[in-house]
């Protein structure tokens, strides 16, 4: 059973010519009467913020368009960030993070916080994405008993359900693609860096990135021009006719309709005129995997244990003392699943120690030397299938089928198909460095 409500989006809200106060009334109505899970907190100062868009004698290229953010994201205002964490409740936020600032200046709204799976997915070994503490689980608006992936679970479920035309959600690998597919929405990773990471709960400094969240890829175009201060991003993007198009053939998810689908837009490019190209991208193994996780484990405990004491003394200061609130908090934060992650993080040596310099080392070498670059390197954009229909949600035993191989992304001219049982699928996007390209990103659409 579906829970969407009507489509909502920058055309829609611009031609109704509607004010500011009256949009923003809409979405609070929207986002009260809403059963999935999405939002976990209401911004109490929405209708003033549209008030005064409403008069602000500037044009401004968001002015007045509502938008949630992932709940990760700091906001130096009423709304709380805890990354869905209980142990955050005790201390807030005293500044915007740079995208939020980059946000305000734009005339947006942040009209709520958006739930998400606790701790951006990285606590548990197996846990069920799109849960966290703080907000509980958060569902699929296409089938309650589908999972809506993760992390960014609720920034895709709000967009996918139509309780805000844009959202931002952060990726370290795959919580802004995987949530996008599994709930047919457009998201995009851009390249670490090109939208600062200051004043976002941190996992990974060498893999976490702020992105938009939304409906069409126009409207992703005009929030990332805005998140990274990219002048003219927008105006500057035509379609070139000499694209060549690389196709990861190999990268295919194992479910039929979706890697049907994949061909399908595959046909549909070769229709219209583009180059393409069959490129061989490896998958990763076991070694691959594992020094990813190493790198992940020493970043996240020297990159928390420089934010959390940011927030001031009445929360925890450190890695350890969130791992003793939960401790002393189990039957809330561990009544579902553990903090095995958190554990080993502590335990580590951070980027001091040689294990992380080594896994660190082997992972460039192997994106640099084996994986994307080569490929990337004879075509300007790689396009693969996504990943397989989101599984059932089980809280109990944890996600079931995260396909770890494939990241997903929706190419533009496949928008609009689903997968099996109305669920969202279709085809992934990588975009290259280059004077023509600007910046790599990873892009569901």
């Amino acid at each position: 059973m579906s829970h969407i409500q009507p489509r909502i989006d920058l055309a829609t809200i611009r031609a109704s010519a509607e004010p500011a106060t009256a949009t923003i009334t809409d979405v609070l109505g929207r986002i009260a009467a809403d059963r999935n899970r999405a939002i976990i907190e209401v911004n109490p100062d929405a209708q003033l913020l549209a008030e005064y868009a409403q008069t602000s004698p500037n044009p401004h290229p968001l002015a007045g368009i509502p938008i949630a953010l992932k709940d990760n994201i700091d906001t130096g205002d009423r709304m709380q960030t805890t990354a869905g964490s209980p142990a955050l409740l005790t201390s807030r936020a005293h500044r915007d993070a740079f995208a939020i600032t980059q946000l305000r200046q734009s005339g947006a709204i942040p009209v709520a916080k958006a739930n998400m799976s606790e701790w951006a997915n990285f606590r548990a070994a197996h846990s069920s994405s799109g849960y966290s503490g703080r907000g509980g689980q958060c569902l699929n608006p296409h089938d309650h008993t589908r999972c809506p992936s993760g992390s960014s679970s609720g920034s895709a479920a709000a967009v996918a359900a139509g309780l805000v035309p844009l959202a931002i959600g952060s990726e370290t690998d795959g919580s802004i693609i995987s949530p996008s597919a599994r709930c047919g929405v457009v998201g995009i990773k851009p390249t670490v860096g090109v939208v600062p990471t200051k004043g976002v709960v941190p996992i990974s400094a060498s893999q976490d990135s702020p992105g938009p969240m939304t409906r069409s890829v126009a409207d992703a175009a005009a929030l990332l021009e805005v998140l990274g201060g990219l002048e003219n991003l927008v105006a500057q993007t035509q379609v070139q006719s000499d694209l060549c198009i690389g196709v990861m053939r190999n990268y295919r998810t194992g479910h039929p309709g979706t890697d049907a689908l994949f061909d399908e837009v595959v046909e549909q490019l070769a229709g219209a005129g583009v180059s393409l190209c069959d490129v061989g991208v490896e998958v990763p193994n076991g070694t691959v995997s594992g020094d990813e996780l190493t790198v992940l484990l020493c970043e996240l405990k020297d990159d928390l244990n420089a934010y959390l004491p940011m927030r001031g003394a009445s929360g925890p200061q450190s890695i350890t003392d969130v791992l003793a609130h939960e401790q002393a908090n189990a039957s809330i934060e561990l009544a579902h699943f553990g903090h095995e992650f958190f554990v080993q993080a502590a335990a580590s040596e951070g980027r001091a120690g040689a294990a992380y310099k080594e896994a660190r080392a082997r992972n460039l070498q192997w994106a640099l030397e084996v994986c994307l670059e080569p490929a990337i390197a004879k075509c300007d954009v790689l396009i693969a299938a996504s990943y397989a229909p989101a599984w059932k949600i089980d809280v109990t035993n944890g996600d079931q089928g995260c396909d770890q191989r494939v990241r997903a992304h929706r190419a533009q001219c496949g928008a609009g198909h689903s997968g099996a049982s109305g669920l969202r699928a279709g085809a992934r996007l990588h975009q290259r460095s280059g004077e023509r390209q600007g910046q790599r990103a990873a892009v569901q659409a």
